[in-house]
This record gives C-alpha cells, sequence and structure tokens, in this order.
C-alpha cells in the first residue's frame, strides 16, 4: 500500500462503462451505475450488444435490424434513468458473437475506470449463475468489475474488504477506500484463517487485516478488523451478512487463499453468493 504507509492515490471514479442489455437482469447494475455516478460525478457510457455474425446477417438482415432497433430503444430508457439523475451517459451498440469479447473491446476504446455489470443474463451480456461473460470480463478486462445482482441496490451502510495480503488485496482496500470517501461509509476488514494454510500464512493474514485497518484510519476512514476460521467464501459472505455491509470488495486474483485462477475461485464464488454487490478490484 505504498512505501510511506498510507494509501495510493489512486481510485478515481471518472468514467464507468456500463455493460447491460435488456433481458431484466441488468436492472440492478443500471441503477447502482447511475447512483454511483451521481454520487462520485462520473460520467457512463452505456453499452450493449447485438449477438450476429456474417453469415446470419446475409440470410436474416430483417430480423438483425429489429434487433438493433430493440438494442438502441433499451440504450435509451438507460439514458433517460441517468438524465433523471442529472448524470451524463451516453450510449454504445456492439455487433458480435462473444459478448466478453465485446466487453473487453468496448473497455479498450473507452478506458473506464470501472465497468458494471450484472451478474447474469438471458442471451445478452451475462449467463448462468455467474455468467460467462462476467467472468471473463473480470479475468480478461483491463479495470475493475463491479457485478450487480439483479434486485441489489445502491450501497448505503457498510463496506467489506476481503484481504489476504496480496498486492491484489491491497489493490482492494485502495479501491474500497476511495468507495468508503465518496460514501461516507464505514469499512470492515476481514481475513479468513483458511484450516489448509501453515501456521505463518495464517499470521500473515492477521498482519495484513491489522496494517489495512490502520492504514484506512489514518486516512479519516471508520474501519474494523475481523478474522474468522474458515474457509475463505463463506468467511467472506458469512461476515458481510453479520456486518449488514452492503458491498463487497475482493482483488480479482491473490496468492492462493482470495483467488489463484484466471478469475480467483474465491473471487468468483463470492460473486455467485453474495445478495450485494461485488467489487473485483484489479
Amino acid at each position: 500500500m505504498g512505501e510511506q504507509g498510507q494509501l495510493s492515490p489512486t481510485g478515481r471514479f471518472e468514467k464507468i462503462l456500463l455493460a447491460t442489455d435488456a433481458s431484466g437482469f441488468g436492472a440492478g447494475a443500471v441503477r447502482v451505475a447511475v447512483a454511483f455516478a451521481k454520487k462520485s460525478g462520473a460520467a457512463i457510457v452505456a453499452m450493449t450488444m447485438v449477438r450476429t455474425n456474417p453469415e446470419y446477417e446475409a440470410y436474416a438482415h430483417d430480423l438483425v435490424e429489429r434487433a438493433e432497433e430493440d438494442a438502441w430503444n433499451y440504450l435509451n430508457t438507460v439514458i433517460a434513468t441517468a438524465t433523471v439523475a442529472n448524470v451524463a451517459c451516453e450510449p454504445m451498440l456492439r455487433r458480435g458473437e462473444d459478448p466478453a469479447r465485446e466487453i473487453v473491446e468496448a473497455e479498450v476504446e473507452t478506458h473506464p475506470d470501472l465497468l458494471v455489470t450484472g451478474r447474469r443474463g438471458s442471451r445478452g451480456l451475462a449467463r448462468m449463475l455467474v455468467g460467462d461473460a462476467t467472468v471473463k470480463a473480470i479475468g480478461q478486462g483491463h479495470c475493475s468489475v463491479l457485478v450487480v445482482p439483479r434486485a441489489a441496490e445502491m450501497w448505503t451502510r457498510r463496506i467489506l474488504i476481503g484481504t489476504d495480503g496480496s498486492r491484489y488485496g491491497d489493490a482492494a482496500a485502495v479501491t474500497a477506500g476511495a468507495i468508503a470517501r465518496v460514501c461516507a461509509l464505514p469499512v470492515t476488514v476481514v481475513g479468513a484463517m483458511v484450516p489448509s494454510h501453515s501456521e505463518a500464512r495464517q499470521e500473515d493474514g492477521r498482519r495484513a487485516v491489522e496494517r489495512t485497518v490502520q492504514l484506512l484510519q489514518k486516512e479519516g476512514i471508520e474501519a474494523e478488523g475481523v478474522i474468522a476460521p474458515g474457509e475463505a467464501d463463506s468467511v467472506i459472505i458469512a461476515t458481510a451478512q453479520s456486518r449488514n455491509a452492503d458491498l463487497i470488495v475482493l482483488g480479482s486474483y491473490g496468492r492462493t487463499g482470495f483467488g489463484r485462477a484466471l478469475v480467483g475461485s474465491v473471487c468468483e464464488r463470492v460473486i455467485g453468493q453474495a445478495s450485494c454487490s461485488v467489487l473485483a478490484v484489479r
């Protein structure tokens, strides 16, 4: 978290890429993206896509045109929602076969500070419990990803940070600290004492929680630490519930505790289980 013992001055939120579709699963993502943009002063790029390819367009041109018209109508409803909240919002319609690829390419084009998307969708920008496109966007993208369940609301109670002492855990703390300042919210920092970890590894986890709490407090943020035994995802979910947290912030990767694969397995499981929004920080 910086050699001077303070949080890095990162965690700016000036542009949000909102990747969603008209399936209904993106309703929470739209609601939270607009609310957070209003809080932080960010502008939104609202992106959706039409799934197509040259062969399909050749024999179903009318269907593609109709799908594009529906997509533009949907984007106009998102813009209207943002306008009511006095948030700047511009539309982006993409065409392609792979939602994840289109999301990542939209990131490259727009250079957002944050990607906001739903947890799953029907046939659009996400599928399954944790959508394939959502997982790939976290793993392959270039910015942090906020995954919002359909029924989730803008956070107003408490932020929970899961840390394992890795640099991604530190990045999560920096970002969570920035959000806590913008939203004037308290923070709980949680570390899991995973039974299979060595005593030295568990001690590293305890120190990571203590260090993170101290640095957040030094920044004027109300912060507490929680150490609990158990598997990391279970500890995070249980602590979020007991502390009434409505935003969970995690590193998208970790050492071996809070993530290790394309998208950390713990991060993915937390996203799938949480009833609130989960921010995967790069």
